[in-house]
């Protein structure tokens, strides 16, 4: 512990650590954060030099000394502890490595939010191109199962009871439908938050002199980002569009993890997640393979949930600047794409290595000794009886069958007026448009994706 309460180094998360996303991790990193500092003050420097604000040496020397082995890390944060913000001492710290007619250039006419929030934009850039090819490899994985499993008959549950037969395709094709979508929004999403910052104090560019349109569109492009239409220091609306964005993917890979988890139950055991030597073993019970990638996603993605609500909050930003609200950006946005990250990688692992067993899918059809077709002897039974009066009649013959535990064809054709009609009915004969369903999610993935 420092001198004053505070600690020195970061707090260790083992969710993080485990199973969140390396390279996500990286791209917010403390070297990455600042590193993107240093590249806004050079690409002010040199975007200030291009219009004849600064000369082109002077600026050169600028861009020179914003390099990380020119900063005294530790220095900088106890002292942003004193001043609120790190980019008075970053600016101390760099001037003390420039010849002495070089100073007083350095962060000419810019605040502190406006690096800060533009080395943010170079993190969110870089965020929004791995959200992508973690999008593509869930997507990928759930196409080639989709497409695998478009005949695969299971049970349909609803309100956690069988229901009706559908197919595993069909199932996971409702999270491909979810997951083209994401995949559809992220590149809108990155043009959207590859905004350079250049506007001030109050947002007014007072301090940056007459030609400030071309110095910010200049320093845009050098970093590759785009000038803004006006200041976004306290308009934060688009931050919480990404952390929104990030935590609905996470979601999806939540509800596939809870999907998994509920499948793989002893009682159900229909699909499970990979196996190897001590894979989801138990410290106590040796016969355990617990469902380790699916409880990590639930975990990751209330995480994520949890933090990108409150991007909410820090949108409440008033006047020209935050007084706190800025703060909560600092630790929600590296959270929710770190979390997420974390959601999607292991959710396309999840989906590639998991095991399905169909003859066990069939098995537990075969449970409800055809009461999930009760629906479909209804519909067979309406044009001749009506659908009110068939309904009524298959629900007693339903309520015989669990009663006697016999099959609902035996004791629908005793309780109906006329049991020719009745004509034998299995699960694959009442999967209605489950193959056309699974086709069409697959064909919208690959629609979009590189041939």
């Amino acid at each position: 512990m420092s001198d004053d309460g505070g600690s020195p180094g970061a707090v260790f998360s083992m969710l993080h650590r485990a199973f969140g996303d390396p390279v996500m991790a990286a791209i917010f990193s403390e070297e990455a954060t600042v590193d993107g500092w240093l590249r806004t003050e050079a690409a002010l420097a040199r975007a200030q030099a291009k219009v004849g604000e600064l000369e082109p040496e002077r600026a050169e020397l600028i861009a020179a000394a914003c390099r990380m082995e020119n900063l005294d890390l530790p220095a900088l944060w106890a002292e942003m502890a004193n001043v609120g913000y790190p980019i008075l001492p970053l600016v101390r710290q760099l001037t003390e490595r420039l010849p002495a007619h070089a100073r007083g250039s350095l962060h000419y006419g810019a605040t502190t939010q406006d690096i800060m929030d533009t080395g943010l934009s170079l993190q969110l850039v870089a965020a929004v191109d791995r959200l992508g090819t973690l999008t593509d490899a869930l997507g990928d994985g759930l196409a080639r199962r989709v497409d695998a499993h478009a005949d695969t008959v299971m049970a349909g549950r609803t309100h956690g009871q069988q229901a009706v037969p559908t197919t595993l395709g069909a199932k996971l094709a409702t999270y491909l439908w979810q997951v083209t979508r994401l995949r559809r929004e992220l590149p809108v999403l990155r043009e959207a938050v590859r905004l350079v910052s250049l506007h001030g104090a109050a947002g007014t560019s007072a301090g940056l002199g007459p030609r400030v349109e071309e110095v910010r569109a200049d320093m845009a492009a050098g970093l590759g980002l785009v000038a803004p239409d006006g200041p976004w220091h306290v308009t934060r609306d688009g931050l919480a569009d990404f952390a929104a964005t990030c935590a609905r993917g996470a979601a999806v890979s939540a509800r596939l993890a809870r999907e998994v988890i509920d499948l793989s139950r002893t009682e159900i055991g229909e699909v499970s997640e990979s196996a190897g030597h001590h894979r989801g073993a138990s410290s106590t019970m040796p016969q355990k393979a617990n469902p380790i990638d699916s409880e990590a996603i639930v975990g990751l993605a209330i995480n994520a949930a949890a933090a990108a609500g409150s991007m909410y909050r820090a949108m409440e930003a008033g006047h020209e600047r935050s007084a706190g609200e800025w703060q909560v950006e600092w630790h929600s946005l590296p959270q929710v794409a770190v979390l997420t990250a974390g959601c999607l990688r292991i959710g396309a692992r999840l989906v590639r290595d998991m095991t399905v067993d169909s003859e066990r899918m069939a098995a537990n059809l075969a449970l409800e000794q055809g009461r999930t077709l009760a629906e479909a002897y209804m519909f067979q039974l309406a044009p001749d009886l009506g659908r009110e009066v068939a309904h009524d009649l298959v629900y007693q013959a339903a309520m015989a069958s669990k009663a006697q535990h016999v099959e609902l064809e035996e004791t629908l054709r005793e309780v109906s007026p006329d049991p020719g009609v009745i004509t034998p009915i299995g699960p694959a004969d009442y999967t209605g448009q489950a193959r056309a369903e699974a086709a069409a999610a697959v064909a919208e993935w690959r629609r979009g994706r590189p041939a």
